[in-house]
């Protein structure tokens, strides 16, 4: 029994090996951590229980059967974050550059189905250079069975994506259908197609960087969600995001202890808003004033960033914040912005979190570029997403709340829980100058000094439309407050909410937009 359980514990050093030291050694020289490096950075010590350490690929073909490591390529178990469970998958480089073959999609597939049985999240390391040439359609045949698990456990556990090297072809497609897409500045890249066919066929000279480096992604195409300096980094930060959110869609994100009687007014609040209605101010710091310790972890922070989105905790309670930017395109909602807010609104819904909107949008983006490339359609994706959703929704507009931006932002037509307006609220159908003279236009053009005229009738437009007591009379918001009590409100508007229960008409699933 004792040469045997020697002989376990050689097989195991073996497979912790991987592709070997010389391997190793080139993986840290590009500046990149091993599979099982990255395992014990994300996880609680200790508390990885590895599966399938021992399992090799089966194909004969092009030498392969010369070389045949253990693991073949991903390290694939269970662990804890924060004493939480998750399912992991850690594609490992030094074997076979972490080609995908059907051995290793086995290997994937099956911590995907058992997260599916047990509700917990998938955290998938990626770093690979796409399906293994040498196998096939074996190894395409693997990719799809990990994008129908992707598609089945959407909405049913949540599953983050962690982009540590290269991520191209097919294997860009099981990121994009997780929750969450993080990657590492110069180190990781996705794309369809790589630089040099890109030149072949449009004859141009992009860098893999350019291409689909992290910061692409991050601010340009929205594909990745998050981009950090280095992969310790990175990897603190996926542990983070866990902390804001539940284990599967019966659960509830975790909460913190929270003293309700330090709860007071917030005076700096009061200051934010500037008397002139057309001067920006910074949504953020709205927000820090009013989240538990400032803390707030913002999603997609460079991309379309007139819109904000992000977790914070109000209360304990962990909430998803979806706020307008005034100091952004004046919070204007655009087609990125709508398609980014709609698939935050979607995910915080499919797992039970309560949201927060901050409203100060003057409506959607006019011209030419927007209307032809579908904002009609991209801004029904936002519109869809909150009219769908049935966790707690509370909305405060801060200033501007005009035309069908109004209504999209969550307002009480589209099952608000509370909305609450501060004094400075402007709720109308559109802006001041705007209506005047279209309500106006005649009385402009017979005035003997137009732009008197029109100053006159924007004072009498404001006095009656620019504040929210017409708004408050309708009971289309539930309160006017003062912004220092936001918080106060928030709090106890969230504590009550704790048990709300809302449904949609039974049917298979709705037809959103898309």
């Amino acid at each position: 029994m004792k040469d045997k359980q020697e002989q376990l514990a050689k097989l195991k050093e073996e497979a912790k090996l991987g592709g070997g030291k010389e391997r190793i050694k080139s993986q840290h020289e590009k500046g990149k951590l091993t599979a099982r490096e990255r395992i014990e950075l994300l996880v609680d010590e200790g508390s990885l229980d590895e599966v399938d350490m021992f399992v090799k690929h089966r194909a004969k073909d092009f030498g392969l059967d010369k070389q045949n490591y253990p693991g073949d390529g991903v390290v694939t178990g269970f662990a804890k974050i924060e004493g939480r469970p998750i399912a992991l998958f850690s594609q490992d480089f030094t074997v076979f550059g972490g080609s995908l073959s059907e051995a290793h999609a086995e290997k994937i597939v099956k911590v995907m189905n058992m997260a599916m049985k047990a509700g917990i999240p998938v955290v998938g390391l990626n770093d690979s250079g796409g399906a293994r040439i040498q196998e096939g359609v074996v190894s395409l045949g693997g990719y799809a069975d990990i994008f129908l698990l992707n598609t089945l456990a959407s909405g049913v556990v949540p599953q983050i994506s962690v982009v540590l090297g290269p991520c191209a072809g097919g294997a860009v497609y099981s990121p994009a259908i997780t929750d969450f897409v993080f990657m590492v500045k110069n180190t990781s890249y996705m794309f369809v197609t790589g630089p040099n066919v890109v030149k072949t066929v449009t004859h141009e000279d992009v860098s893999f960087e350019e291409l689909g480096g992290a910061e692409t992604h991050a601010s340009k195409s929205g594909v990745a969600h998050f981009a950090f300096e280095n992969e310790i980094e990175t990897l603190l930060n996926v542990r983070k995001l866990l902390s804001f959110i539940p284990l599967n869609y019966k659960d509830r994100a975790p909460e913190k202890q929270f003293d309700f009687s330090i709860l007071k007014p917030e005076p700096k609040l009061e200051e934010l808003i500037p008397d002139n209605p057309n001067k920006p101010y910074d949504m953020k710091d709205v927000i820090n004033l009013i989240v538990d310790d400032a803390d707030f972890f913002e999603v997609h922070s460079t991309y379309a960033e007139n819109i904000i989105c992000g977790f914070c905790r109000i209360g304990g309670m962990s909430v998803g914040i979806i706020a307008n930017q005034p100091a952004v395109l004046a919070g204007v909602l655009d087609i990125n912005a709508s398609v980014k807010a709609a698939r935050f609104v979607r995910f915080c819904d499919s797992f039970n979190i309560p949201m927060l909107v901050l409203e100060d949008v003057p409506g959607f983006l006019p011209g030419t570029e927007q209307e032809w490339n579908g904002i009609i359609r991209h801004g029904a994706k936002l519109l869809f997403a909150f009219s769908e959703a049935t966790v707690p929704k509370v909305t405060v507009i801060t200033r501007k709340a005009y035309g069908g931006a109004y209504d999209v932002m969550n307002s009480k037509h589209i099952r608000g829980d509370f909305n609450y307006a501060w004094p400075s609220a402007e709720i109308a159908v559109m802006g001041p100058k705007g209506a005047v003279e279209i309500i106006f236009k005649k009385e402009i053009a017979r005035a003997e000094d137009p732009e008197a005229e029109i100053e006159k009738k924007l004072s009498e437009y404001r006095e009656k439309f620019a504040n929210p007591y017409i708004t408050a009379e309708r009971g289309y918001v539930d309160d006017v407050i003062q912004p220092s009590e936001t918080r106060i409100k928030l709090v106890n508007a969230f504590n009550l909410l704790r048990t709300k229960v809302d449904t949609n008409p039974k049917k298979k699933h709705g037809n959103i937009p898309l």
